[in-house]
Parts: structure tokens; sequence; C-alpha cells
């Protein structure tokens, strides 16, 4: 497989490491007052979707970035690649 990284261009995936689900970006605040089971979610309940998800990768052997990478579960194909430090910066000013 493929990823297409931003800043690198065509990379194979054996170079990453893959984590899981992107909404691990969206970390629980502890201070909430149902912060344990806000985190209890966050480390356990997973989703597993047949077709379109997105997933975190890390450039393992590369620049040691982050990616969050939009891929079909069905067809292994990929379909956008972005740099999680600018999801995250995305995702924290639309909050």
């Amino acid at each position: 497989m493929i990823i297409n990284h931003p800043l690198l261009g065509p990379r194979d995936s054996s170079e990453f490491y893959h984590l899981g689900d992107a909404t691990l970006i969206d970390r629980p605040n502890r201070e909430d007052p149902d912060a344990a089971q806000k985190f209890y979610e966050y480390v356990y309940l997973r989703d597993n979707p047949a077709g379109e998800y997105r997933e975190l990768w890390y450039h393992e052997q590369g620049d040691r970035s982050w990616l969050v990478v939009t891929r079909s579960t069905l067809t292994h194909e990929i379909t956008d690649v972005k740099l999680a430090r600018d999801e995250a910066r995305t995702r924290g000013r639309s909050q």
C-alpha cells in the first residue's frame, strides 16, 4: 500500500506504524466532571467500520511525522492524507 505523504510524496506503508482510529486526536479533558467515563471510552471503545475510515499513521522510517489517513477498510484505497498536527489545529479552532 502506498501512502502519499503530504511533505515527502508517495511512500510505502512499511515505513509507517499504524496506530488506529484518528479520533485519538480528541483526547478527553481530565478536568471534566465525567472524565473517568470519557477516558474509559477513549481508551477501550473502538468502532470497526466497513468502508471509509480515518486512521493515525506514524512515519517511523522517515521524518517521524504523524498522519491522518482516510482509507477504505474494504479496498484499502486511500482517499486523503493530512498531517495530524494540521488536523489537530483545525479541530481546535472549530470547537
